[in-house]
C-alpha cells in the first residue's frame, strides 16, 4: 500500500534533521549534497540556483521566473537544469522550519548517464523542454533520497556508496517529467540545445561586453529567431538577462567576499558606479551599501 503524500514527507523531515548543524545550508560530505533549514518567512528577492535537484520535507517555496509561478512543497522536487536568475519566497516558521535537500546535478555525471540509457523516442521527441520546473514526487524519487539521507548518517557508508546513492536520485530525475529537460543538456539538440551554449557563457564571462547580435551569431540564428527562443526559454530579454545576473553576481561578492561597493560593481561589469547603484536598488530594494552593512551587523551578531 503506497504511503501518503505526508507520511512520505514526515520520512524525509526525520532523516534531514539530525543532519542539520545550523540555520542556513548546511554541507555533506558529499560535495553535491547540502540540506537547507530556515525559520523565518522571506519575501521574495532574486536569486540564482545552480542546476540541482531540490526536494522540501516541510515548508514551502515558491518561484518566479517570467510570468511562471513554480511552487516546490513537500510531494514535489523541483528540477533547476540552468543557472537562471529568477525570484523566490520561502513559507516557514519557527515551528515549521524549511526543511530541504539539494542534490547538485554534475554535467560529467549526467553526460554518462543519458549515455548510458541510450536513446528514448518517448523523451528526445519531446520539444519544448523546461530548464526550471516542479514535478511530482514519485515513488521512486522518494525511496532514492531516503537512501541517500539514510547513506548520511554513516561516514563509512557515505565514503563507499555516497556517489551512487546520487546517481540513484538523479537517475529517478531523468526517468520523470523533467526528464527531457535533463537529457537536452547532454545531446544537444534544437534551439533549446543552441540557447543554453549562450546561457553557458553568459553566466562564465557575465563580466564581458555581449551584444545581442554576437549572441545570436553564436547560436546560429537570426536577431528575431534568438529574441523569440531565448525569451521562451528565460522568460526575459538578453539585455534583462545578463543585468540580473550580473546584480546577483555582485550581492553574492558583497555578502560573500567582503568586496566593497566599488570592487563589485567592476567585477560583474559595471563601469558606473553611480548606475550599479541605481539597479541594485531596483533589484533588492536598498542599495548595495545598505546591503553590505546589513550582512557585516548579522556577521558579528553570529560571532
Amino acid at each position: 500500500m503506497m504511503s501518503t503524500s505526508n507520511e512520505l514527507a514526515s520520512e524525509l523531515l526525520g532523516l534531514m534533521t539530525p543532519l542539520v548543524a545550523r540555520e542556513g545550508v548546511t554541507s555533506t560530505a558529499l560535495p553535491a549534497v547540502s540540506l537547507f533549514s530556515f525559520q523565518q518567512q522571506e519575501e521574495r528577492r532574486p536569486l540564482i540556483y545552480e542546476p540541482c535537484l531540490i526536494i522540501v520535507a516541510q515548508g514551502r517555496k515558491v518561484g518566479y521566473l517570467g510570468d511562471r509561478v513554480i511552487h516546490y512543497d513537500p510531494g514535489q522536487y523541483l528540477v533547476q537544469t540552468l543557472p537562471l536568475p529568477f525570484e523566490c519566497e520561502t513559507h516557514a516558521s519557527d515551528q515549521a522550519p524549511l526543511m530541504a535537500i539539494s542534490v547538485g546535478i554534475d554535467p560529467a555525471l549526467l553526460s554518462e548517464m543519458v549515455t548510458a540509457m541510450g536513446a528514448d523516442p518517448r523523451l528526445d521527441a519531446h520539444r519544448d523542454p523546461l530548464p526550471m520546473a516542479s514535478v511530482a514526487m514519485t515513488q521512486g524519487m522518494h525511496e532514492a533520497v531516503v537512501r541517500l539521507l539514510r547513506t548520511l548518517h554513516d561516514t563509512r557508508e557515505t565514503a563507499v556508496m555516497g556517489i551512487l546513492r546520487v546517481r540513484d536520485v538523479i537517475f529517478e530525475a531523468l526517468k520523470g517529467d523533467q526528464g527531457p529537460a535533463l537529457r537536452a543538456l547532454v545531446l544537444g539538440q534544437g534551439h533549446y540545445s543552441r540557447i543554453v551554449q549562450v546561457l553557458s557563457r553568459l553566466n562564465t564571462d557575465f563580466a564581458a561586453e555581449h551584444s545581442v547580435e554576437a549572441l545570436a551569431r553564436q547560436a546560429n540564428m537570426s536577431l528575431s529567431t534568438f529574441h523569440q527562443y531565448f525569451k521562451q526559454i528565460t522568460r526575459t530579454s538578453p539585455v534583462q538577462y545578463l543585468k540580473r545576473l550580473r546584480l546577483i553576481k555582485a550581492q553574492q561578492l558583497l555578502v560573500q567576499d567582503a568586496c566593497n561597493v566599488n570592487q563589485a560593481a567592476f567585477a560583474v561589469g559595471y563601469r558606473s558606479v553611480p548606475q550599479f547603484s541605481r539597479d541594485y536598488k531596483r533589484c533588492f530594494g536598498m542599495s548595495p551599501l545598505r546591503h553590505r552593512r546589513q550582512w557585516q551587523e548579522i556577521d558579528v551578531a553570529e560571532v
